[in-house]
């Protein structure tokens, strides 16, 4: 072998391939999305202001549609308690009515964000095959819209609770946490399943049968503890459970959400843990799904 051949030879022993570049890590790819959400948050503020606009344009009753549902689902759950304690021979007091209306304005901001979001790529799709931009930014403009909705119905609510005999305290400062917590676990959801929806078009159908029927297993219209021990623990794996209860001890019955809360017969109320679990599924949550989305995003286009 001539001197020319193996000095070759020694170079592409040498030679690093596609195959042989390092993967970008997880922190790298997530670095990454939100660089490019910053960078296109211009996109992201003209895509909610549009979704904001056709919900609410030519409408009848205009903002009364953000009020609407959590209307409705308060309207509901009166009923259902009213059941309820007609068997059990108590009356439906205002607590009870006002930790309904508290717990309905999540539970509505969450089902109508996951319920457009889902279908926000698929609904775009000339968008996302001919024009590029993080394809995050469709699915998060769809979850700001029901946030512009959820803000106003949370001011009605503000106006409403004194009449239900809730009155303020510290225990409040809690709300902006499980509100940010809320708001991180509906993001992440509707990440995850946006991008699902695109690649098994069926997803939405799935989606829509767990909405309908998810109320029944998430505590809106009741209190875990009417559940019994067992029930009661597997309610609260829900990880929508510790946030909508959370709000309903903090605002509805003051209680610092650091401090355990057990019942007459023995029952955990609440955990401070309860707290963490949500947090965590919330946290990294938001990462997992960010992380799926942003390495699915490039072949979005095959599928469309």
């Amino acid at each position: 072998m001539t001197p020319a051949a193996v000095s070759a030879a020694e170079d592409s022993a040498f030679e690093v391939t596609p195959e042989d570049e390092a993967q970008p890590t997880y922190v790298e790819d997530l670095r990454e999305a939100a660089t490019e959400l910053w960078h296109f948050r211009e996109m992201l503020y003209q895509l909610t202001l549009r979704d904001v606009r056709i919900r609410y344009k030519q409408a009848v009753i205009g903002f009364g549609w953000a009020l609407l549902m959590p209307a409705l689902i308060v309207l509901s759950g009166c009923l259902v308690r009213y059941a309820m304690t007609r068997k059990s021979g108590a009356p439906l007091d205002l607590a009870g009515i006002a930790s309904i209306s508290v717990k309905a304005l999540p539970w509505s901001f969450f089902v109508g964000t996951i319920s457009f979001s889902t279908q926000s790529l698929t609904g775009n799709l000339q968008l996302v095959s001919k024009v590029y931009f993080p394809r995050a930014v469709l699915p998060l403009a769809a979850t700001l819209g029901q946030a512009f909705d959820a803000a106003i119905g949370a001011l009605v609510l503000v106006l409403v609770l004194p009449f239900l005999d809730v009155h303020l305290s510290m225990a409040l400062l809690w709300v902006p946490v499980l509100a940010l917590l809320l708001f991180l676990l509906t993001v992440a959801a509707s990440l995850f399943l946006s991008c699902a929806n695109l690649f098994f078009r069926d997803v939405k159908y799935i989606v829509q049968v767990m909405l309908t029927f998810g109320i029944f297993f998430t505590p809106v219209f009741f209190e875990p503890e009417m559940m019994g021990r067992r029930l009661a623990a597997l309610i609260m794996l829900n990880p929508l459970s510790p946030l909508l209860e959370g709000l309903r001890l903090a605002v509805v019955q003051q209680h610092d959400l650091l401090v355990p809360l057990i019942g007459p017969d023995g029952l955990v109320v609440w955990s401070p843990l309860y707290l963490v679990y949500a947090a965590l599924w919330a946290i990294l949550g938001l990462a997992a799904s960010a992380m799926i989305f942003h390495r699915s995003e490039f072949v979005f286009a095959e599928y469309i």
